[in-house]
């Protein structure tokens, strides 16, 4: 009644979405396990660091002996079950972790072998692969770029990734994209990275497991780290920010890579001993203790995205009752108009910038426009609900987020009701 009463769904769109929610039911209670699991880790990590109000404490200048920076690195390196980590309110975004990750530790005639195709867009040009090459990109510095194709449905060439170890010695980092980015290969469950980073050890002991874990984290019970990898990077306005960072992002892996990393952040020498964190320590701290419950909601509402739209007779990645690796959920749209009024739809049913028209324009970064829907409390925010599409066949989109499932399902339901308003929906 109360769809009725603010949102005016169809009566029918109503009786699909009770009868997903009676069909993913028992997924929903295995992503709720996870959840608990994850918060108990989560709890851990701040009770065994003694966590005080002191912690939350601002500091300015420098930042010499901020106890909050300090120990928060240690809670969130516990919480991510790996040696140490680097958490900061001054990286501006995930690619920005990644990169700071990239050049600390990869030197002038490195390759850069990535097992998982070609990275996403913004990543290439840290690279160096967009014509002519980004300036200060790797390329610049000397930094050579190798990819190997995924193979059966998405699968990682492992045998191929052998050979190459073999025959370049200059391979110094196995690099995995965790997530989809814009394609609709499967996401990597830690289980899959495990198999690459052991493989991979084996043939070359020395070489960097490196994963872009955006979207992943707590997703599963345990992180890429668990598993072999020896660093991975992400962002905090996703996962692991729970809806209430508002900026920032991790690095987190092996001591020593991280301490190089920490280099980068800062100056040689000075590394993570220095940065200001200008009041910003309670929000990460409250962030990341709230983000395996925020991200089990953000997967409920991909969940139901995908029952719902799989009843609409559109083929979905992941299926609703698939294994999942990160909180995005692919909709095969098939017309630009269908794909644009999603993105309008999800849109009009967000708390912030409801009344807003997101339409296809030329991001810097990326190939093709992009349309971007994303009404939420911090610019951006991907663990928020928001939906994004470059315009290009199939004209999938690409949702993720939800920091509560009510309100995600309803954002769902009004995006479908705006492409039933439009005549577009099948």
């Amino acid at each position: 009644m109360s769809y009725r009463k603010f949102f005016n769904i169809d009566e029918h769109l109503m009786e699909l979405a009770e009868q997903t929610e009676a069909d993913v039911r028992p997924d929903f209670r295995h992503i709720e396990d996870i959840s608990f699991q994850n918060q108990q880790k989560v709890l851990a990590a701040f009770i065994d660091n003694n966590v005080g109000e002191n912690c939350f404490t601002t500091s300015t200048g420098y930042g010499y002996g901020d106890v909050g920076r300090e120990k928060l690195d240690r809670v969130f390196a516990d919480a991510m079950e790996c040696e140490d980590a680097l958490l900061r309110h001054n990286f501006m975004c995930g690619t920005h972790a990644l990169t700071v990750a990239l050049f600390g530790v990869l030197r002038p005639n490195d390759t850069m072998l990535c097992v998982t195709g070609m990275p996403y867009d913004t990543i290439q040009s840290v690279i160096g692969l967009t014509t002519p090459p980004a300036s200060g990109s790797l390329f610049e510095f000397g930094v050579r770029f190798e990819k190997i194709d995924l193979i059966d449905g998405g699968a990682v060439n492992i045998d191929e990734m052998r050979r190459r170890l073999r025959s370049d010695s200059s391979v110094k980092m196995v690099y995995i994209q965790r997530s989809r980015g814009y394609s609709l290969r499967p996401s990597l469950t830690v289980e899959q990275i495990e198999e690459i980073c052991a493989a991979a050890h084996e043939v070359k002991p020395e070489v960097i497991v490196m994963v872009d874990n955006c979207y992943g984290e707590f997703v599963q019970l345990t992180e890429p780290c668990c598993h072999g990898a020896d660093l991975m990077a992400g962002s905090l306005i996703k996962n692991a920010g729970g809806g209430i960072a508002p900026t920032g992002g991790y690095i987190a892996g092996r001591r020593d890579l991280v301490e190089m990393c920490s280099y980068r952040l800062s100056t040689p020498g000075t590394g993570r001993e220095v940065g200001c964190t200008l009041g910003h320590s309670r929000e990460l701290y409250m962030g990341l203790f709230s983000a395996p419950h925020v991200v089990g909601e953000a997967l409920k509402t991909a969940v139901f995205c995908a029952g719902l739209f799989s009843r609409l007779g559109y083929d979905v990645t992941p299926l609703p009752n698939e294994p999942r690796a990160d909180i995005i959920q692919s909709v095969l749209l098939h017309t630009p108009e269908a794909l644009i009024a999603f993105c309008q739809g999800i849109q009009s049913g967000s708390p912030v910038d409801s009344m807003a028209l997101p339409e296809p324009w030329d991001m810097p970064g990326y190939d093709n426009k992009i349309i971007m829907a994303s009404g939420s409390f911090t610019l951006g925010s991907s663990i928020e609900l928001s939906a994004d599409a470059p315009l290009r066949e199939p004209y999938a989109v690409w949702m993720q987020g939800g920091l509560n499932y009510a309100a995600g399902k309803t954002g769902i339901l009004i995006a479908a009701q705006r492409m039933l308003n439009n005549g577009l929906l099948q």
